[in-house]
C-alpha cells in the first residue's frame, strides 16, 4: 500500500498503514536564512502529504536535528536541498533527490512526490559539487555563469588551504634565519648544519614543500569531491618538482592550479562512464584516484612540463645577452620575472641568473633581484592594512603574517594574495617588482648573497643600503597601492558602479565572495528622522518589552519601537538598505553609517538576502555597529530584490552585530525569523499591524 504521497512505507505490514519515512538535508552557501526556510516549507508539506520527515540543517552554527543510522535505516528516501557539498555516503541504498536549496523552499511536495522514483544512490559521493549540482543551484543560468562560479569556489577552496602552510612554514624559515642564520658569499643567507634552527627551517621548508599540492588538491576537491584529491596533490606535487620534466625550476603556484583544475574535471569525466554494478563500490578509492592520478602526472610530465623546460632555458639565454645593456632596463625586466609567479619558472630563472654572476664578480643584478624579492609580500600586507575593507579577516591575518616574510625575502607570502585574485594581484606584483629593480639598478645597488629583502642589508650583505631600501619602499608602495586600486576597479566594472573613491558613489564593492557572516548598511542623512512620530502605544511597548530579561522582549531585546517603520519609502534595494541603516542609527549603536551601508551592499553581491514570500533579511557583521540591532519596515508596493521567487520584499528586516560580537546570538536571531516567516498566516498578521505596538506584539511570537 501507498501513502498519499505517493511513496511506499518502509516496513513490513502490521495490519496498520504506516506514514513513509523521509529524511532532508538543507543547506546554503552562508547556512543562515534559505537553510531554515528550505527546511520548515519541507516539513509542512510533509505533515500535509502525511509523510513522516526529519529535516538536518547544515547552517553557520553548526548541524541541527542531526541525522542518525537509526534515521536513515528506517527512511523510505532522502531529500538533498542544498546549494554547498553535502555528503551522501551516509546514505547508500536509498533513493535521493538532489537539487538546491531554492527547490525546497518552493516546491516541497513535488520534491516529496519525486523520492517515489529517485534513483538509489550507490554512496561515495557528495551533492552540491560538480557540474551538476550547479545546474540547480543557479536554475538554468547560462552555462558561462555557472562554470565561473565553480571555478571561483574551487580557487577559493584551494587558497584557504593553502594559507597555513604558507603562514607556518614561512614564518618558520623566517624565524630559523634571523635567530641562527648569517651571511655567506658563496651559500646566501645560510644556517649551520646540525644547529637546532637548521631543524627549525627544515620543518619550515616542508611547510613550504607541501604548499603547492595543497593548493592543486584542494581545487580538486572542490570539483571532483574525495576521488579528486589524490590526483589534485600528486599532480601538484609534479607541477611543483621540475627535475620529474628536465627543468631547473617547478612550476610554482600556478603549476599547481592548472593540475588542480586538470584533476578536478579529469574525474568528473570518469564518474560519468558507465561501469558494471559490482565495479561501481570500489571506484571512488581505487578506480578513479589511479587512472586519474596517472592520467594526469604523465599529462604533465610529457605534454606540459616541456615547455616549462623551455622557457626556463631561453629565459635564461636571452637574460645573458642582456648584460650589456641598461641597468634600468635590466633591473626592470629582473623585477618583473621575479614577481611573476614566486617561486615558478620565471621567478627562478631570474633568481639563478644573478645568482650565478656573484661568482663572476658581477654583483649588481643580485643587487635589482634582492630589491625586488621581498616587494610582492610587503606590498600585499600592506594593502590588506589600508584597506581592509577588501579583504576577509582570513586575508588581513594573512596580510600580517606576509609582512614579516617579506622582511625577511620570503616572496611566498605573497601566493595566497595571487591565486585568489591573479587578475589584480599579479600585475600588481610585477609592476612593483619592476619599479624595485629599475631604481635598485640606476642606483647601482650590490648583493653578495644569493638571497633578498631587507634581512640581507641589516646583516651587511648589500652595498648601498640606502639607496636599496628606497628601492623596497618604492616598489612596495607601488605594489599596495596599484593592488587595491585594481580590486575596487575590477569590482567596479563588474556591478557598473562608480568608484568608491567617488565622495558621492555608491561604496558597495568589497572583496572576492566571503564564506563568513556579513550584514548590510544605510547611508548617512538617509532616513535619519523616520521614528520621531511613533504612537504612546508604541512607547509603551518599548518600555515594556526591551528590558533585559523580560518575557515581553523581541528578538531579545535587539528590536524595539524605535527600529520599527510602517512605511518604508524606498523604491530599490540600495536604497531600502540605506533607510533601514538610518532606522538602526536611530537606536545610537551605528558609529559609521556609510561603512554599515557597503557592508550590507558586499553581503548582497554574494547572493540576495530576498528571501521569497516577499521577505528580505539583509544583514551585516561590522565594527560599524556598538552592539546586536534589529530593524523591520513595511514596503505597501515593495521592492524588487532579486528574490528566488521573483516576488518583491514588503516585509524588510535588517540585522547588523559587531565583528567581535560574542558567540552565534546574531544567526540564532537569523534562524528564528526565517523559520517563523515561512508562516502566511504570521507573515499576513505582521502585514496588517495597524501600528508599532501591534507589530511588536506578532513580533513576540518569535522564539
Amino acid at each position: 500500500m501507498t501513502s498519499p504521497a505517493g511513496i511506499p512505507p518502509t516496513g513490513g505490514g502490521t495490519g496498520e498503514q504506516q506514514r513513509p519515512r523521509l529524511l532532508a538535508v538543507t543547506a546554503c552557501p552562508t547556512g543562515i536564512a534559505h537553510t531554515y526556510m528550505a527546511a520548515e516549507k519541507l516539513s509542512q508539506a510533509a505533515e500535509r502529504l502525511g509523510v513522516d520527515m526529519k529535516v538536518e540543517t547544515q547552517g553557520s552554527i553548526g548541524s541541527e536535528n542531526v541525522i542518525t543510522d537509526n534515521d536513515v535505516s528506517t527512511a523510505d528516501g532522502v531529500i538533498i536541498a542544498a546549494d554547498k557539498d553535502v555528503d551522501l555516503s551516509r546514505f547508500a541504498g536509498k533513493r535521493i533527490v538532489k537539487v538546491g536549496v531554492a527547490e525546497g523552499i518552493h516546491h516541497p511536495e513535488r520534491l516529496i512526490e519525486q523520492v517515489r522514483t529517485a534513483p538509489v544512490h550507490g554512496g561515495g559521493a557528495t551533492a552540491g559539487s560538480g557540474a551538476g549540482a550547479a545546474g540547480s543551484r543557479n536554475g538554468g543560468a547560462a552555462g558561462g555563469g555557472k562554470e565561473r562560479g565553480i571555478a571561483y569556489k574551487a580557487l577559493m577552496n584551494g587558497v584557504s588551504y593553502m594559507i597555513p602552510f604558507v603562514v607556518v612554514g614561512g614564518l618558520l624559515i623566517a624565524i630559523s634565519l634571523s635567530l641562527g642564520g648569517h651571511t655567506d658569499p658563496s651559500g646566501g643567507l645560510v644556517i649551520p648544519k646540525g644547529s637546532f634552527w637548521m631543524d627549525v627551517n627544515n620543518i619550515g621548508v616542508i611547510g613550504f614543500q607541501l604548499m603547492v599540492p595543497i593548493l592543486s588538491g584542494y581545487i580538486a576537491y572542490a570539483i571532483g569531491d574525495r576521488p579528486a584529491l589524490v590526483p589534485g596533490m600528486i599532480g601538484g606535487w609534479i607541477a611543483n618538482t621540475g627535475s620529474l620534466y628536465d627543468s631547473e625550476a617547478g612550476a610554482g603556484f600556478i603549476g599547481a592550479i592548472v593540475t588542480g583544475f586538470l584533476a578536478g574535471y579529469l574525474v568528473l569525466g570518469i564518474k560519468k562512464v558507465e561501469v558494471p554494478k559490482f565495479v561501481r563500490p570500489i571506484m571512488p578509492i581505487i578506480v578513479i584516484p589511479i587512472v586519474a592520478t596517472t592520467a594526469l602526472g604523465l599529462f604533465f610530465i610529457y605534454v606540459i612540463g616541456e615547455p616549462i623546460s623551455w622557457v626556463f632555458e631561453h629565459l635564461t639565454d636571452w637574460l645573458g645577452g642582456m648584460t650589456g645593456t641598461s641597468a634600468v632596463l635590466l633591473g626592470a625586466i629582473l623585477g618583473l620575472m621575479i614577481a611573476f609567479d614566486m617561486g615558478g619558472p620565471v621567478n627562478k630563472t631570474a633568481f639563478l641568473f644573478g645568482t650565478g654572476l656573484i661568482a663572476t664578480g658581477n654583483q649588481e643584478v643580485m643587487g635589482m633581484c634582492a630589491a625586488a624579492i621581498p616587494v610582492m609580500p610587503l606590498g600585499q600586507g600592506i594593502a590588506t592594512l589600508i584597506r581592509r575593507r577588501l579583504y576577509t579577516e582570513q586575508e588581513r591575518e594573512t596580510g600580517l603574517a606576509s609582512l614579516f616574510m617579506g622582511l625577511f625575502g620570503i616572496s611566498e607570502g605573497a601566493i595566497p594574495f595571487a591565486a585568489a585574485r591573479p587578475a589584480q594581484v599579479i600585475p600588481a606584483n610585477m609592476l612593483g617588482g619592476a619599479v624595485a629593480g629599475a631604481v635598485a639598478g640606476l642606483a647601482g645597488v650590490e648583493d653578495a648573497v644569493p638571497h633578498g629583502g631587507p634581512i640581507v642589508a641589516v646583516l651587511g650583505a648589500v652595498t648601498g643600503v640606502p639607496m636599496f631600501f628606497v628601492a623596497v619602499a618604492l616598489g612596495t608602495a607601488v605594489t599596495a597601492l596599484t593592488t587595491v586600486a585594481l580590486i575596487d576597479v575590477g569590482e567596479r566594472r563588474r556591478k557598473g558602479q562608480p568608484s568608491a573613491e567617488d565622495p558621492g558613489a555608491v561604496a558597495g564593492e568589497g572583496p572576492a565572495p566571503k564564506p563568513e557572516f556579513t550584514l548590510a548598511g544605510a547611508g548617512a542623512g538617509a532616513g535619519t528622522g523616520t521614528t520621531a512620530a511613533l504612537s504612546p502605544a508604541a512607547t509603551t511597548a518599548v518600555s515594556a518589552g526591551t528590558g533585559s530579561g523580560s518575557d515581553g522582549e523581541v528578538l531579545s531585546g535587539y528590536l524595539t519601537a524605535r527600529t520599527v517603520k510602517l512605511r518604508l519609502d524606498a523604491g530599490g534595494k540600495e536604497a531600502a538598505i540605506r533607510e533601514m541603516a538610518g532606522l538602526l542609527a536611530a537606536t545610537g549603536k551605528v558609529t559609521d553609517v556609510e561603512e554599515l551601508v557597503r557592508t550590507a551592499l558586499r553581503r548582497e553581491e554574494q547572493g540576495t538576502t530576498g528571501l521569497g514570500e516577499e521577505i528580505a533579511i539583509p544583514h551585516a557583521k561590522t565594527d560599524a555597529v556598538t552592539g546586536p540591532v534589529v530593524g523591520f519596515a513595511r514596503s505597501a508596493e515593495g521592492v524588487e530584490w532579486g528574490s528566488l521567487d521573483g516576488t518583491r520584499a514588503r516585509l524588510v528586516f535588517m540585522i547588523s552585530v559587531p565583528e567581535a560580537a560574542a558567540g552565534d546570538e546574531h544567526l540564532r536571531i537569523l534562524a528564528l525569523l526565517s523559520r517563523k516567516l515561512v508562516d502566511a498566516e504570521f507573515r499576513e498578521r505582521l502585514m496588517t499591524a495597524p501600528d508599532e505596538a501591534a507589530v511588536l506584539d506578532v513580533l513576540r511570537e518569535i522564539r
